[in-house]
């Protein structure tokens, strides 16, 4: 049997993907009924709440993980680092103590702290209360997972007075109008927040982007890239293909290679988004307006 090319040997892929899961099956929802509790992973300190909202099985590309929870008050994920992996913590409120390469700095939330390939990092919620958190992961090789853990809570580490590490910061302060966004309606709010040069992996970017009352982000689909939508705030919909789905604050939204697709605002609302972008192959990000 002959072999198929590789973009259609994908797109064949992609396709089974889309048949085996409807949009409003394919979203995920933050549920704190379903968090689990735990001892903080790697040799952390403390408790923490975790739930996964999507599996390395969720999307073609090397997305290992999307894990949504929450740290504990005095507690957090330890010292470790991957040799095959870059994992990303985020916080969305509050405050938390990121170690990258044993270097530590107090993060104020919304932001967070990229760790690239063979680097090490920790985080550490120091406050008396809970920290809500994110945890990414992208590989550069689908669905291999490694760690290798320092047997370091970062408990009582010393900190730097400023990060020195790259850092993310979810700022709507930094965010610029961006006029009929990807070909949508009005003036959308947007930033990218990491670019690729960023990662080691195919890791592509991240993106702030927030639609105001009447305001859309355009139909338009990717060829080479996959998305991740995060509904940071606010409430609204989404079209992917022929289907179109509510979502709101928490949910995760995965879009496929070459899925056109398009978010619009709830009527009176506006809608707040982190995306994140992964590549097929590194620096292959395309993006095409579709009417």
């Amino acid at each position: 049997m002959p072999r198929l090319p590789r973009l259609l040997l994908m797109c064949l892929l992609a396709a089974c993907v889309w048949a085996r899961d409807p949009l409003a099956q394919r979203i995920a929802h933050t549920d704190p009924a379903k968090y689990r509790r735990g001892r903080g992973a790697h040799g952390g300190a403390g408790e923490n709440q975790v739930m996964t909202l999507l599996d390395n099985q969720s999307m073609n590309t090397n997305l290992i993980f999307v894990h949504r929870g929450l740290l504990g008050p005095k507690s957090g994920i330890g010292h470790h680092y991957h040799n095959q992996m870059e994992e990303m913590f985020v916080i969305f409120d509050n405050e938390a103590q990121f170690t990258i390469d044993g270097r530590t700095a107090l993060v104020k939330g919304p932001a967070g702290a990229p760790c690239r390939l063979g680097r090490s990092h920790a985080i550490y919620n120091p406050t008396d209360r809970p920290a809500e958190f994110m945890n990414i992961a992208v590989g550069s090789v689908k669905a291999k997972y490694d760690a290798t853990d320092l047997d370091d809570n970062r408990v009582d580490a010393p900190l730097d007075a400023r990060p020195a590490f790259i850092t993310m910061r979810l700022d709507r302060k930094l965010l610029r109008p961006a006029e009929a966004h990807n070909g949508g309606q009005g003036t959308a709010q947007y930033r990218r927040a990491l670019r690729p040069e960023v990662f080691f992996t195919n890791w592509a970017y991240v993106d702030h982007l927030v639609l105001g009352p009447g305001t859309s982000e355009g139909r338009h689909r990717h060829a080479g890239v996959e998305e991740v939508y995060y509904v940071l705030n606010g409430e609204g919909r989404v079209e992917v293909n022929n289907e179109s789905a509510a979502i709101r604050k928490g949910d995760t939204v995965p879009v496929f290679l070459n899925e056109v697709h398009s978010l619009a605002a709830g009527a009176g609302q506006e809608m707040e988004l982190m995306i994140l972008g992964v590549a097929r192959e590194k620096n292959n990000i395309d993006t095409v307006a579709v009417r």
